[in-house]
């Protein structure tokens, strides 16, 4: 077995770190060396990630790990306490809780009735862009105000107020970001958020957050931190798959030809680019509450378990030929979005806003293409969500 630390460097824009590829040639669970030197485990198989992520004998909640990478800001600290509401680094029977409240908010069906306004916000940027002609930064012009746009209508947040929330949210996502800068951070948008659920306890709306005060079963506190994850989750996400998802397909012509001519292929291309690109670059992690095994490997109590999905998501195993960008390629069953009962509960939303954005950028603009060269173009390598910090195009 190899003792190895984590490493996020990427040789290649697009591809995983090449020394993570080489071990996910070798097994599929790996020792691992933490910062603070704990000795705990690296999973780069599909089968061996899924086992984890479904496995009740493990742990989300931050206190009980192991930080993975030095210089990781505040939410990976062990002495980092979650705030009420944060139910993504909870674990039942508290997660389970929020997840009732909130799944019924996030079904197909619900997310289908998005897809005349989201259609709408995505021409209004295109339109845009349009009047005001190339080269245009795209990360700035098309992928983040979509999916800002469209969680803040949906929990009921100004979109006025965005410049607040975005800019703090880079600092937190930032890996090179200071503990306390990280903190400070979320601290302004808790404040923030807390005195609109204030707010909106006086004069509701017809949107999610008025929705769940209406339900009485969360105070203001978890309220805000509810508030909060589903803000930040909602828009970095999807806008870093926008921004990075475009870069692939202006790499790869061939592919982009396909996501553009053929509407039948782009339900599976969003889900290949999905798989292909992996954002989520650094975690999940899951601690172990009892001794267990996963494929033959001892995990002792109080072992920190680091998945590293975009080589998962390229397992030959279950994804053959998987290195490569093919958006005809049968896509399903990949953990981006997660596995077991921490699967992203806003996964439908990115998917609606995805099959409906990038066609309409690609059809509305069949000339697009790079205004740098590929090498120029700066990766979020500092962030713990992948993409791109800008995306200059033209057409």
């Amino acid at each position: 077995m190899s003792d190895l630390t984590l490493s996020i460097a990427r040789q290649r824009p697009l591809d995983p770190p090449d020394e993570i590829t080489k071990l996910r040639q070798q097994a599929t669970m790996h020792r691992m060396t933490y910062a603070d030197g704990h000795r705990g485990w690296l999973v780069t198989g599909y089968a061996a990630a899924r086992a984890v992520l479904a496995d009740p004998r493990f742990s989300n909640r931050p206190e009980k790990m192991h930080p993975p990478i030095p210089q990781r800001v505040g939410f990976q600290r062990k002495d980092f306490r979650v705030p009420p509401g944060f139910f993504l680094r909870t674990d039942p029977p508290e997660h389970t809780r929020y997840r009732r409240l909130l799944t019924g908010q996030f079904t197909v069906r619900r997310m289908k009735l998005l897809e005349p306004r989201i259609a709408e916000i995505t021409n209004a940027c295109l339109d845009d862009m349009e009047a005001a002609g190339g080269p245009v930064d795209l990360v700035q012009a098309f992928a983040l105000p979509i999916p800002s746009l469209v969680i803040c209508e949906l929990l009921g947040v100004p979109y006025e107020d965005r410049a607040r929330f975005h800019e703090d949210a880079k600092v937190i996502v930032n890996l090179e970001s200071k503990p306390e800068e990280a903190l400070e951070a979320l601290g302004r948008t808790m404040a923030y958020l807390h005195g609109l659920i204030q707010r909106k306890r006086k004069e509701p709306d017809d949107d999610l957050l008025s929705g769940l005060i209406e339900g009485g079963e969360l105070g203001d506190d978890e309220l805000t931190g509810v508030g909060f994850l589903l803000l930040v989750a909602g828009h970095e996400t999807t806008a870093n798959m926008l921004g990075l998802g475009t870069y692939a397909l202006l790499t790869n012509p061939d592919q982009l030809a396909a996501m553009r001519d053929d509407p039948s292929v782009v339900d599976n291309g969003v889900e290949e680019l999905l798989r292909y690109l992996t954002i989520i670059h650094l975690g999940p992690f899951r601690v172990a509450l009892e001794d267990l095994e996963i494929e033959g490997n001892l995990i002792k109590a109080g072992e920190t378990v680091a998945l590293h999905l975009p080589t998962v998501n390229r397992d030959p195993s279950r994804f053959p030929g998987g290195d490569t960008l093919d958006v005809t390629r049968p896509a399903s069953g990949h953990v981006t979005f997660g596995h077991g009962i921490h699967q992203c509960l806003g996964q439908q939303l990115a998917r609606e806003e995805m099959r409906i954005a990038f066609p309409a950028l690609l059809r509305r603009f069949p000339g697009l293409r790079l205004a740098v060269t590929p090498e120029e173009v700066p990766m979020r390598s500092d962030m713990s969500i992948y993409g791109v910090h800008r995306l200059p195009v033209t057409w």
